[in-house]
């Protein structure tokens, strides 16, 4: 048994002991979404918007995950419900959804909510009312930054990703032109702001900068721009739609001696498939690798594959890799925390998951005062229509 694991169990004993100090410390009528039958979960995802690919994916994942637990007898005798709000990746509708979450349904933990501005407009709202906002499907820095006890993340940060990006392009593959091409939303700007600290901590500036909205259709000018600078290198900012059209462009034009760089949010089988090929040799950083039907798998890994086809008629990408470890990783927590469940018992059972694992093979790491389980990303690059996991990896 490890230092952390001990830890959790002295705390449980403190709270047991303690437990006449206070209703707060209970699992009485106090903790919301607690009851001696049910634990309730909510997340406010896209599920019929510009990124509901990774949305519908991301929820299945985590359904399943939770089902299976349920099956076994449920945590400590308690169901897991999980609410879900479809706020199709818009601000307003994010907000609205995070609101009746909480005061309506009465939310135990917020869980993979969907972007990062979305989580940066409904994070304050969620800690008011002592809810953790967990594993949110977003690497912005603010998910980590200043560091709350109330949050934690299990993907690469956006910003760390492209600045040790930028650093492994210019290193490593003689990058001499590097630009960014970026949504101008709270998660863009991250890719933009990389790129440039990490040129500027490098004595080099940005040859060319582009920002559109997530919304625009429309990159011929853009790319264009990029290709009259000789940019030998683009960081990409962009999620789905607009990392293919902007592919589409370049198609085009004949421009083709050009690395294109994105992470986590542009890394899907869609990014990669088009029928044109015109992902073909697009980079990502990212921290777990896609499995496709004929991949290699442990019986372990082969046997969730084969069960979530069976439940969704669709194989799973990436999202529902991660979703899927996220679901497990909170699983096992409730576990830990014990059947006298509360905020600050979860908050110290995943501190304690200093050694996790998934069925993939994946690592995240916690602690009292690190709740960003990842920093280390793999690069991928579309081949063939699929991706391909090379060996270099980064760490951030």
């Amino acid at each position: 048994m490890n230092k952390s694991m001990l830890a959790v169990l002295a705390f449980a004993a403190a709270v047991t002991a303690c437990g006449g100090g206070g209703e707060s410390e209970s699992t009485g009528p106090t903790v919301n979404g607690v009851s001696d039958t049910e634990i309730v979960i909510g997340s406010q995802n896209d599920l019929s918007g510009p990124v509901a690919i990774l949305g519908v994916d991301i929820i299945n994942a985590a359904r399943q995950r939770f089902e299976q637990a349920n099956d076994a007898g449920g945590i400590h005798g308690r169901k897991i419900r999980f609410v879900v709000e479809d706020a199709q990746y818009q601000l307003p509708k994010a907000i609205q959804a995070t609101n009746k979450l909480v005061n309506r349904d009465k939310i135990f933990a917020m869980f993979l909510s969907m972007g990062t501005p979305m989580n940066n407009a409904t994070m304050q709202t969620l800690f008011e009312a002592n809810v953790p906002n967990l594993f949110p499907v977003s690497g912005g820095r603010q998910m980590v930054e200043p560091f709350h006890r109330m949050q934690f993340t299990g993907r690469g940060i956006y910003y760390d990703e492209v600045r040790a990006g930028v650093r492994y392009f210019v290193e490593e593959r003689g990058a001499e032109n590097v630009c960014t091409m970026y949504q101008d939303t709270d998660f863009g700007i991250e890719t933009f702001e990389a790129a440039r600290d990490q040129l500027e901590a490098m004595g080099k500036e940005l040859v060319a900068v582009s920002a559109h909205k997530p919304t625009d259709t429309e990159f011929t000018a853009a790319v264009l721009k990029m290709r009259e600078a000789d940019c030998d290198v683009i960081m990409m900012g962009t999620i789905y739609k607009d990392t293919i059209l902007i592919f589409e462009a370049a198609r085009k034009m004949g421009w083709d001696d050009v690395a294109f760089v994105g992470q986590n949010a542009s890394y899907s089988k869609a990014v990669a498939e088009p029928e044109t090929g015109s992902a073909e040799g697009y980079f990502v950083f990212a921290h777990i690798a896609v499995i496709y039907e004929d991949s290699e798998k442990t019986p372990e890994v082969q046997a969730w594959f084969d069960d979530y086809v069976e439940r969704y008629g669709v194989q799973p990408g990436y999202a529902a890799i991660e979703a899927y470890r996220n679901t497990d990783a909170l699983v096992k927590a409730l576990e830990l925390a014990g059947p006298d469940l509360n905020v600050d018992g979860l908050i110290a059972a995943l501190e304690s998951m200093d050694e996790y694992t998934d069925i993939f093979g994946n690592r995240m790491t916690f602690g009292p005062q690190d709740h960003k389980g990842v920093d280390e990303s793999f690069l991928l690059v579309v081949q063939d229509k699929r991706w391909v996991k090379l060996d270099e990896s980064i760490s951030y």
